[in-house]
């Protein structure tokens, strides 16, 4: 089994997608580590703010077959990709860590540089996974957080609760 964290993310009728999203994911992978789920402005594009947590979870799954599924979970919350990288998203699910996999490539940018670049992604991270270790900066997710230099006023815990 490999330790997996994802990103999960929406602008549009948030609370629902979100509430989908981790839903979907939960019925594919079974239990999940969640993490608090904060606000942050949208990135890159003029758009509704987002919602955003962390979820972790183990698979068997190999690595192609599980990015395929992540991107079934997203067309079933109504995610279409258009073109253009930044656009207001029902739900968004980037794979963050694939265990301890380096791999940047066409296909895969894993450990996803994301996580070092914004604090709705690298907060999240820290707190459910905060002793993990980064795979090719060699620091844990709580110490990357805690000299993290990007705007930490961006995000803002949202009371958020889910079923599962």
């Amino acid at each position: 089994m490999t330790r997996v964290y994802v990103g999960i993310g929406s602008n549009v009728d948030r609370d629902r997608h979100i509430r989908a999203g981790v839903e979907l994911v939960a019925k594919s992978f079974g239990k999940l580590l969640l993490s608090s789920v904060y606000e942050s402005p949208a990135y890159g594009f003029e758009g509704d703010n987002f919602y955003n947590l962390v979820a972790g979870f183990d698979t068997d799954l190999e690595l192609p077959a599980l990015a395929a599924k992540l991107r079934e979970i997203e067309y079933n919350c109504g995610r279409q990709r258009q073109e253009g990288r930044f656009l207001p998203r029902t739900v968004d699910i980037d794979l963050l860590l694939y265990g301890d996999l380096v791999r940047h490539d066409d296909e895969f940018d894993l450990p996803r540089a994301d996580i070092v670049l914004f604090a709705f992604v690298l907060y999240p991270l820290a707190e459910i996974a905060a002793g993990g270790t980064h795979p090719e900066l060699g620091r844990t997710y709580a110490g990357l957080w805690r000299d993290f230099t990007g705007d930490k006023r961006q995000i803002r815990p949202v009371s958020f609760s889910f079923a599962c």
